[in-house]
């Protein structure tokens, strides 16, 4: 059942055995502005581009005759047990891909043994999501100005969620070309031709317009009307929100207020720098997520897996990191590991299950790279997540390290 997919033209029977399989059928089962939220990035997507070729720049040296014939992926990151070291990362506006988006990421992740970071700007509420879960997932919190962040926080608390991931690269929004040529916004610039495109995808239209799940939910009123209020007040409020959620102001001191009002597990995502991972470190957080917002805010940044070992060597001995882009492989996730990961998060591959099969296809990208891992340690002769290090690893064109002897 997770292996196979239709599109809405009755044609053969998809194949889906990769992360790209799921991609290019995502692709086809979305309006074209649907997807250029999905899968586009800001300016020129340098940035988007350059988080997957990173990994083009190492190798992995394995070792043979180890004599492993169990591979363990459990490992701890965020406080949270998993049962292998991926975890489903914060995408805003989930409805947009599926409808009951959020609600069958976290039965997913459950599913899977893993857990779910919900965004602030999700389409369901951090309580709906808590009440359709049965263990504990991850709040990501945009700080925004005034009260909105002290009051997601008390409600992310009372809702039982003991991991705080506070986002800190979007001081303004990036410049997502692509969204803005396909009319993307809030209200979308809807033309003939898109009119046409959403007709072209009935499943995708009647779902939006039925179940009016978009997004914002955590900063719209949904006392007085249920789902459809989210879609009634969705113009004015979600613009609104939107413009409180931007964090051009924020600053060190704020971190330091919210590291003092979160009594929980809390993570700075979105740090390329040393310094910034050790300045974090050093005001009390629990670790940082090494993020680029998946290249949709600045173009030409550093890519996460290239900015991942200065942070490691600065931090790793006193707190933990987490890395977050351009993982599509279960070797990326080897090699994310190798350089002193803890875990990864995925954003844009487990959005491509939902596109094709809801809450299933979630399950089946997890399940592809469950196999892809253990595959890959089988290959490294490597027992475990936990035994994976540098020894591992080699940049192109650079002599292989020596591997220690099992």
């Amino acid at each position: 059942m997770h292996a196979y997919g239709f599109d809405l033209h009755w044609r053969a029977p998809e194949r889906l055995i990769t992360v790209e399989d799921y991609r290019r059928a995502a692709r086809r089962r979305l309006p074209k502005m649907v997807w250029s939220y999905v899968d586009g990035g800001a300016d020129d997507m340098h940035s988007l581009a350059g988080n997957r070729s990173a990994f083009d720049h190492w190798w992995l040296q394995p070792s043979v005759l180890t004599g492993h014939d169990t591979h363990r992926l459990e490992t701890t990151a965020a406080g949270l047990e998993l049962s292998m070291p991926v975890m489903l990362a914060p995408t805003g506006f989930t409805g947009l891909t599926r409808w009951s988006g959020d609600l069958e990421a976290t039965r997913a992740a459950q599913h899977a043994g893993t857990r779910y970071a919900l965004s602030t700007t999700s389409s369901w509420s951090l309580e709906e999501v808590t009440a359709a879960a049965d263990r504990e997932h991850v709040f990501q919190l945009y700080p925004g100005s005034g009260g909105m962040a002290g009051d997601l926080m008390r409600r992310a608390w009372a809702a039982g969620y003991r991991t705080l991931f506070v986002t800190v690269d979007v001081p303004v929004k990036g410049n997502r070309e692509g969204e803005r040529k396909q009319g993307m916004g809030i209200p979308p610039a809807l033309t003939p031709l898109r009119a046409l495109d959403f007709a072209r995808h009935p499943r995708w239209t009647y779902e939006v317009l039925r179940h009016q799940r978009v997004g914002g939910a955590n900063t719209l009123d949904l006392s007085s009307g249920g789902a459809g209020s989210v879609v009634t007040n969705a113009v004015s409020s979600i613009e609104s929100a939107e413009r409180e959620l931007m964090q051009s102001r924020l600053n060190w001191d704020d971190l330091a207020w919210m590291r003092e009002q979160w009594k929980g597990r809390l993570y700075i995502k979105g740090v390329l720098g040393a310094e910034d991972a050790a300045r974090a470190v050093d005001l009390g957080c629990d670790g940082v997520v090494v993020s680029n917002h998946g290249g949709r805010q600045l173009d030409h940044v550093t890519p996460t897996l290239e900015a991942l070992p200065g942070i490691v060597d600065e931090i790793g001995h006193r707190a933990e990191v987490i890395l977050d882009g351009g993982i599509r492989r279960g070797t990326d996730v080897v090699t994310a590991l190798a350089l002193g990961a803890k875990a990864v998060l995925v954003g844009r591959p487990y959005l491509y299950g939902l596109a094709v099969n809801g809450e299933d296809g979630v399950v089946a990208v997890l399940d592809i790279l469950r196999d892809e891992i253990t595959r890959a340690l089988t290959l490294l002769g490597v027992r475990g997540v936990a035994d994976l290090n540098r020894s591992h690893v080699r940049r192109a064109g650079t002599a292989p390290a020596a591997v220690p002897t099992p």
